[in-house]
């Protein structure tokens, strides 16, 4: 993770060898999944890049996030409502995004809820307000949330003190409120880039704990 560009991920898979994957995944073969979230990194960027001139949020905390977002679609994802895995994934991706603008309460004064971030199917575009108040989305974020802090859970001891207590603070762990990275420097008398980088550490453990389930 981190400032990477679309030059830095795997290119994406074909067709036939997502089916294959797809298929692999299904009989809990990991290699399977490591490879499907590892080929779809490049649509994490592409969703980053909507967000990340409409935010005081570091790209690489996008990056992250998003990450996150996808490792979940890729898990959850169901090839027989007839969803394609890219539209599903994104979908897991922009959800987990928008839930840390909406936690870090920063977001209303960053960016306007009028602000354009894409198109519908229909070429009409699409607002910001229009995303966050749609009470038909086929995700339900929180059960998908809930379900992702319990197996986030499950790994912490794969971290050192600092950092556990870090992403438990981050992402509200213990049911507290989820802090920004500043608030944590604050407390402990640090500088923000760095609780960034120790945050980042943290969570490519998580993510090679993730990959190999």
């Amino acid at each position: 993770m981190g400032s990477i560009s679309n030059q830095a991920f795997p290119n994406p898979l074909s067709a036939s060898e997502e089916k294959d994957f797809l298929e692999r995944r299904d009989q809990g073969e990991k290699f399977a999944r490591q490879k499907l979230i590892e080929h779809n990194l490049r649509l994490v960027a592409h969703i980053v890049k909507k967000y990340e001139n409409h935010t005081n949020h570091d790209k690489d905390d996008l990056i992250s996030i998003g990450t996150i977002g996808l490792i979940k679609g890729i898990d959850s994802y169901k090839g027989d409502k007839g969803t394609k895995l890219a539209t599903y994934a994104a979908r897991c991706i922009e959800n987990e995004i928008l839930m840390l603008f909406r936690s870090s309460k920063k977001m209303r004064n960053d960016v306007s809820l009028q602000d354009p971030i894409g198109y519908d199917k229909e070429g009409n575009e699409v607002a910001l307000i229009d995303v966050l108040q749609d009470e038909t989305e086929e995700i339900d974020e929180e059960i998908i949330k809930k379900l992702s802090i319990e197996r986030v859970a499950k790994h912490l001891d794969v971290l050192t003190a600092r950092e556990r207590e870090i992403v438990i603070r981050r992402f509200g762990l213990t049911g507290a409120d989820e802090e920004t990275q500043q608030e944590i420097a604050k407390s402990y008398k640090i500088s923000r880039s760095y609780v960034s980088r120790i945050e980042k550490r943290a969570l490519m453990k998580l993510y090679r704990e993730f990959i190999k389930q």
